[in-house]
């Protein structure tokens, strides 16, 4: 009967513990429904928009977290690329983006452009984009695939770093030849690709 009533004496206890847990994550936490969020440049330019059906706030880390995310880039407030992904995390004041699963990126420009990888940074204060594993990049006439590569906003061009798989498509989806190289770059807008070496020596420029 003893160990009984004692039992009984803890069972109230236990409850209010886990119970305090749940309250202070609330406090510390905020979910939000059908976020929405507008991000300016210091010049008072759009730069982003951010948009996902359900988002967490860290009060104490000043976080967010997304989930099924699609992100507008805007330059000099003209939208440039949509990005859409599983998840994403807003910190640093609102400076770094970093989005994670099924990325894809769509080019205004070139909207049959395809661009993905498994992970996407980006800190607000500088140009580039950083992509991060499975990463592909396919139009009509190339393929190119790497494990990273960085895409500049400024000048448009794509680096892809060691090792760099690209093949050329014809229409009828049939490879022409391929190519292994250590790094790669491609513009865009010329649409022209370098290859080079370790050594930095040029390996071949082809344009399309």
């Amino acid at each position: 009967m003893i160990r009984l009533y004692k039992l009984l004496l803890l069972v109230p206890i236990i409850f209010l513990g886990c119970k305090a847990k749940d309250t202070d994550y609330q406090i510390i936490t905020q979910s939000i429904k059908s976020m929405n969020m507008n991000i300016y440049t210091e010049e008072g330019k759009k730069s982003l928009t951010i948009k996902s059906p359900y988002s967490n706030y860290d009060k104490i880390n000043n976080t967010f977290k997304l989930n099924e995310t699609t992100i507008n880039l805007f330059k000099d407030n003209e939208l440039e690329y949509i990005i859409n992904s599983d998840n994403s995390e807003i910190s640093n004041n609102n400076q770094l983006i970093e989005l994670s699963g099924n990325v894809f990126v769509t080019s205004i420009n070139n909207k049959e452009d395809k661009l993905s990888a498994n992970s996407f940074s980006w800190n607000t204060k500088n140009s580039s984009y950083i992509l991060v594993g499975n990463v592909y990049y396919k139009n009509e006439t190339i393929t190119l695939t790497s494990n990273k590569a960085i895409l500049n906003k400024d000048d448009n061009i794509i680096e892809f770093f060691n090792p760099v798989k690209y093949k050329m498509n014809d229409r009828n989806n049939k490879n022409k030849y391929k190519i292994n190289s250590n790094h790669a770059y491609y513009n865009i807008k010329t649409k022209s690709l370098i290859f080079k070496s370790n050594e930095e020596r040029v390996r071949s420029k082809l344009y399309f």
